[in-house]
């Protein structure tokens, strides 16, 4: 079992910020890239809003660019995915599909994905009218119509940020009432530009095809059985139903939260065990944004060299 001082789990923009700091600290670091190398921003066609880019940048290209430089100082990257870690014994023992690994430290950076609808039309738009992140999308649907499909805090949240920039939101919900918190509910109610769909789901979200094709409506079924569908026409669809965490593969190891994302001291990234840090968007929900993300990675990797020279010392 090849003996490693630090392994990163996950190869985003928190993974690969992590890599870069610890390889250019000399710990050497080995990065398992996982079932997505690159993460979410790997099905982001455009990014605006991270520093040093005037100009949009791919999602991938930014990932690439990430990956590239933490190579340039001495990361090594394997990709394979890990299946089964014990944290319980020292050195920690990480089990990945084709490789096993003793580690000094890790940095957790596997990251979460967003719920999506599973309709009929949301792969096809993918990126041309469909996301699930009115932060790093809204821009593009300035003075336009949108549908943001959920009903909890995120749902509400998105509504509510989006009617900043566009010329009307609609909400669409499968209920009769909200699961947001009521203040979240009070400014939603009180903003024109906000139209709520109650008791609603989305059936099909439907558009044009071709290169510059993208969303122009979606299909609503009515959850109380009232009626004949609907169709709204939008320019965008936002899915607001929640993220999962991709950490079943720590339950019992780290502490996590109620829904599955890895518990951090607050203003760091130390979780329940000694040399264990988490970073990125599996410890992380309520941002989620690769500025965020990258920060994070930072903030572990310097912790990781830090008390790796405390032990060592």
């Amino acid at each position: 079992m090849e003996h490693r001082k630090l392994v990163i789990i996950g190869s985003g923009a928190a993974g690969w910020t992590a890599a870069l700091y610890a390889a250019r600290a000399g710990l050497k670091p080995l990065v398992v890239a996982g079932i997505q190398p690159g993460g979410q921003l790997t099905i982001t066609d455009d990014v605006e809003n991270y520093p040093g880019f005037p100009d949009p940048i791919g999602g991938p290209e930014l990932m690439a660019r990430m990956e590239a430089q933490a190579l340039r100082y001495g990361t090594e990257v394997v990709h394979d995915t890990i299946v089964r870690v014990d944290f319980d014994r020292y050195p920690y023992v990480l089990e990945g599909d084709g490789h096993q690994w003793k580690a000094d430290a890790v940095i957790i950076a596997t990251g979460a994905a967003a719920r999506w609808l599973g309709v009929e039309g949301e792969k096809t738009y993918m990126g041309r009218g469909v996301s699930a992140c009115a932060t790093c999308d809204g821009f593009f649907y300035r003075g336009k119509e949108v549908a943001v499909v959920g009903g909890g805090n995120t749902a509400v949240e998105e509504a509510l940020y989006l009617a900043n920039l566009c010329s009307k939101v609609h909400l669409i919900h499968r209920r009769d009432s909200l699961k947001a918190e009521r203040i979240l509910q009070e400014r939603l109610f009180a903003n024109p530009k906000v139209e709520i769909h109650w008791n609603r789901a989305v059936a099909e979200i439907a558009g044009t095809e071709g290169l510059t094709g993208g969303v122009t409506h979606v299909i609503l079924d009515r959850t109380d059985g009232t009626g004949p569908q609907e169709e709204i026409r939008v320019d965008g669809v936002f899915a607001a139903i929640g993220h999962d965490p991709a950490t079943a593969v720590f339950r019992g190891q780290v502490d996590l939260d109620e829904h599955g994302y890895v518990k951090v001291s607050p203003g760091t990234a130390r979780t329940s065990r000694p040399l264990i840090m988490a970073a990125g968007d599996c410890a992380d929900p309520h941002w989620r944004q690769a500025v965020t993300a990258a920060g994070m990675g930072c903030m572990a990797a310097l912790d990781i060299e830090r008390s790796l020279a405390t032990k060592n010392g």
